[in-house]
């Protein structure tokens, strides 16, 4: 019977092509591919947040004419300009009934509001504060948490967030009348507060100290720990050499990922021959090309094992070596 049920939703929304994940593996998956126009917006709404992600929070304040205060967080946020600074977040119509969220509501009546950064410490109260409660209603007071007044707008911010951006909104751009659609809330950086728990000996934000969340699909978040953090060097004053513009032995190993070879193509020059013939010469990779003479086979097996170990270490120039050792 799942079966059946599985054929007849995959005629009505879903069809499926085999496309290879790249050349040099020769290895092909199925991929499903949808209409958006086929999906219920709840289908559609699930596909996107799941695969959309992790998504910044932003824990908005604001206040009415009247001076009530609301504070409700979106995940439909993110930072879009510097000069000037600039972030947008989305107050969608609601699904079921396409009404309009008070935090919308407020910022049409007093265009300002402050955007507090969500972490760990307080990812549960802010949980609780995106529950619909009545139009004033103090989510601060509902969630329990510390109401700071502002320096240069109206709506008070969230002593407990570790930064605060007090911003005023330049424009409101509705995407949609139908249930579901975004309105986007452009608001530009006025004042930024920062915890100075966080930050470090020369006065920025450390990355580790922030300990971040973001909002995945359903009720999944995820949260940024020291253990997850990694760094990709960023080819900005360089122009690598590209993936291909690596030899074909490299570009087609079956050792090597598309993040190592992405590693290899963010170089703007390779080791010199004689900077090659030396690293051969230390005694790891002397053992492991006597150990492999009249083998070409397992030779470069081995050799693309060692360059994968120091990829993954961030060695990517010693992991060149390794892979031009002929």
């Amino acid at each position: 019977m799942r079966g059946t049920k599985q054929s007849q939703r995959t005629s009505k929304h879903q069809s499926y092509s085999r496309l290879p994940r790249c050349a040099r593996n020769d290895i092909f998956i199925s991929m499903l591919s949808i209409k958006t126009s086929d999906l219920s917006i709840p289908e559609l709404h699930a596909y996107l947040q799941y695969a959309i992600a992790p998504r910044p929070i932003c824990f908005a304040s604001t206040v009415d004419k009247d001076g009530n205060v609301n504070l409700s967080p979106f995940s439909f946020f993110n930072l879009f300009s510097s000069n000037p600074p600039v972030c947008v977040f989305s107050p969608s119509r609601r699904v079921r009934d396409n009404t309009t969220k008070h935090t919308l509501e407020n910022i049409h009546e007093v265009p300002e509001c402050v955007i507090n950064i969500v972490n760990y410490a307080m990812v549960q109260q802010t949980s609780l504060a995106s529950v619909e409660y009545p139009k004033g209603i103090n989510e601060f007071i509902k969630s329990g948490f510390t109401p700071l007044a502002s320096e240069l707008v109206r709506p008070p911010r969230v002593a407990e967030a570790p930064v605060q951006l007090e911003c005023v909104v330049n424009e409101v751009k509705p995407l949609g009348n139908g249930p579901g659609a975004g309105n986007l809330i452009i608001a530009e950086i006025k004042l930024i507060h920062i915890n100075e728990a966080i930050l470090d000996a020369d006065g920025k934000i450390d990355q580790e100290k922030i300990d971040l969340v973001a909002r995945l699909g359903g009720d999944w978040y995820c949260r940024v720990t020291k253990d997850n953090l990694f760094k990709v060097a960023k080819p900005v004053r360089s122009i690598g050499i590209g993936v291909d513009a690596l030899p074909y032995a490299i570009r087609n190993s079956k050792v090597l990922t598309g993040n190592n070879l992405g590693q290899l193509g963010n170089v703007e020059v390779l080791p010199t021959d004689e900077e090659t013939e030396h690293y051969a010469q230390s005694p790891e990779l002397k053992d492991l090309l006597d150990a492999t003479i009249g083998d070409s086979q397992t030779r470069e097996l081995q050799l693309h094992l060692k360059a994968k170990q120091l990829l993954d270490d961030g060695k990517v120039e010693e992991a060149w070596k390794v892979l031009l050792i002929s």
